[in-house]
């Protein structure tokens, strides 16, 4: 500790001197000191936050988030929070507990650990046993009623809530037909889905000073809530807050679906939704605005614009570098059977196909931006814990 604070304070002694000597020239040669401005942003910059949790919510866009985060951890050589044994996640659906990730001591030691993001439901205090007390927490929401449509396509065949219902419009019809409270945890994904990954009751009554209460928790540990519908200006403000270059945040879009495996609910449908998931649309509507809230706070809209721009530049040039004409391809398009993403009921989930010839190191760079949640899981597994038995994943294979 004491060679970091050493450390920590040279940086900000060189920043200082650095200011001082700009000002004086500035002075002495008559120049306007504003032009200097952003230079000493840049150099004032602290380095960037290495230690993250990120709260993997369900059917949020939230795989895509979590490769930025393997990429950067893989990138910089940083220890991840991985399930442990043969789990292919961290316990969900059951509240998470520290011994759910690998390297955990039986002699009730923890290693801590930089980046955790895999699914779990949310439990500050075991949460804890495992991070690193400076961990910066995030996560990411989407509208409750396009949630629960991915939810209903990719758990079709695994929530009995969902099972016997013709479409998710007479699901929602009829929710207590079909939506037996007393299965639990089997049906966590047909009811307030993202209230539920947060650790709370998905089944309890909307009432204000409750929901008030728990919205609070969540401001308190989360600083940052990301919004799936606005997912560029989320990247734009996580670049802000994490200080990582622009490259760190690009990204494609991971375990998206085919169109037309998407169903677009009728008008009655989607108030239907909001209140068979009130607890998610409040919990929405409270993010979304403090979402954009920070955002003003932050950033003048010109210069949102501009990071949203340059962002989007990026994704275009590396799609062109990377992919196969440029985008998504259904499962059976895609030729390397190891980038083939996991299929799940009636969602048809899209991957991608590389471009030949590419050499070694932009092969690399690609094939990390492009590989599935699974299979990138299990890759640093094998990295992180070498002496261990390898992640059985062959069934994404069959």
């Amino acid at each position: 500790m004491s060679s970091l604070g050493a450390t920590q304070r040279c940086f900000w002694a060189v920043v200082i001197l650095l200011a001082l000597t700009l000002f004086l020239l500035a002075s002495l040669l008559h120049v306007d000191v504003t032009v200097f401005l952003p230079l000493l942003r840049d150099q004032a910059e602290a380095p960037p936050i290495t230690n993250v949790m990120f709260l993997k919510t369900h059917k949020t866009a939230s795989s895509t988030v979590l490769n930025i985060l393997f990429r950067f951890a893989e990138t910089h050589n940083l220890s991840v929070a991985l399930p442990a044994g043969s789990r292919l996640h961290l316990g969900y659906p059951w509240l998470f507990l520290a011994r759910y990730v690998e390297g955990t001591k039986r002699d009730g030691t923890q290693q801590h650990f930089s980046v955790m993001c895999s699914h779990l439901r949310f439990n500050l205090p075991e949460v804890q046993k495992v991070m690193r007390n400076d961990t910066f927490y995030f996560s990411i929401l989407r509208n409750p009623v396009f949630q629960l449509e991915s939810a209903f396509a990719y758990y079709r065949n695994y929530a009995p809530a969902f099972r016997d219902a013709a479409s998710l419009d007479a699901f929602l019809a009829s929710p207590l037909t079909y939506y037996n409270r007393s299965l639990g945890l089997q049906n966590a994904c047909a009811r307030n889905h993202m209230w539920f990954d947060l650790g709370f009751d998905p089944d309890a009554p909307p009432e204000e000073r409750y929901v008030r209460a728990r919205l609070a928790e969540v401001e308190q540990r989360f600083p940052l809530v990301l919004i799936a519908e606005h997912f560029d200006e989320s990247m734009v403000l996580l670049r802000r807050r994490l200080r990582w270059r622009l490259d760190d945040v690009v990204s494609f879009r991971l375990n998206s679906r085919s169109p037309r495996s998407v169903t677009s609910l009728t008008p009655e449908g989607r108030e239907r939704a909001k209140l068979w998931c009130a607890l998610d649309w409040r919990l929405y509507q409270h993010f979304k605005r403090r979402f954009w809230a920070q955002v003003r706070a932050e950033l003048s809209p010109g210069r949102l614009r501009s990071e949203v721009a340059q962002l989007r530049a990026r994704r275009r040039e590396l799609a062109a570098l990377c992919l196969q004409d440029g985008g998504p391809k259904d499962q059976q398009q895609i030729t390397d059977r190891r980038l083939r993403p996991y299929q799940s009921g009636e969602a048809d989930i899209l991957g991608y196909n590389l471009r030949q010839g590419l050499d070694n190191q932009t092969l690399q760079v690609c094939q990390r931006m492009v590989t599935p949640e699974l299979q990138y899981m299990a890759r640093l597994y094998s990295l992180q814990f070498p002496e261990k038995p390898p992640k059985d994943i062959s069934f994404l294979e069959a």
